[in-house]
């Protein structure tokens, strides 16, 4: 197995989207995941199995070289499952300009309390942080990029400031489908409750089949 401290074990990544956080971004879903939260919609990324094992330092030129966005997503899996890993990468994309925001399925607390080096490390290079575990019974469709309405989002930098009044604004959220190189459907994104089972459905009757990475809250 690759260093975990040098390499990331990928389960997806997308170079350009609009739903997975402020403005156009890279997003990287990491495999493996302790929470499991009941109702996930990625429970595919909860083993700690080898999928795609990439180097920090070919991931950054990866993401470096994306045009037109302003920061990258790291979401899971749970992120701070391979915390040393994206802390050095979300540290060379910090340098070059690019914002990072974290999903974790832990509270802010919870990972301040751990008082773990590498968990620090992640934070530090966080700029928004959305925390905490999806909670069917808390479900919701009218936060931007949250599942239920337990969990926040917290500015660890100055850098969304300007934003911070609309992280409370109820809105709809919003669905991306990509056509992948092998025929498979890649959807990812944020939705209103069943929008994802109507759209599963209906491409099944076209038989079309979605891969991994899907989300909805």
């Amino acid at each position: 197995m690759p260093d975990p401290r040098t390499h990331l074990n990928l389960a997806h990544f997308v170079a350009r989207t609009a739903c997975e956080g402020p403005g156009w971004r890279a997003a990287l879903w990491v495999q493996g995941c302790p929470i499991h939260c009941p109702g996930c919609i990625n429970p595919h990324t909860w083993a700690f199995e080898d999928r795609e094992w990439v180097s920090v330092a070919d991931l950054a030129a990866r993401i470096l070289a994306v045009a037109d966005i302003e920061g990258v997503t790291f979401l899971g899996g749970e992120p701070f499952s391979q915390a040393a890993a994206l802390a050095a990468l979300g540290e060379r994309l910090r340098a070059a300009g690019l914002s990072v925001m974290t999903f974790t399925g832990y509270t802010y607390e919870q990972l301040k309390a751990a008082n773990n080096a590498d968990w620090e490390a992640l934070l530090a290079v966080t700029d928004l942080l959305a925390d905490g575990p999806f909670i069917q019974s808390r479900y919701t469709d009218q936060l931007p990029w949250l599942g239920s309405d337990n969990q926040r989002l917290i500015l660890l930098t100055p850098r969304y400031a300007p934003l911070a009044h609309t992280f409370t604004a109820k809105r709809a959220n919003s669905l991306e489908v990509r056509i992948l190189p092998d025929g498979q459907l890649f959807v990812n994104g944020f939705a209103y409750k069943g929008a994802l089972g109507a759209l599963l459905r209906a491409l099944r009757a076209h038989h079309l089949t979605p891969t991994a990475g899907t989300e909805e809250s």
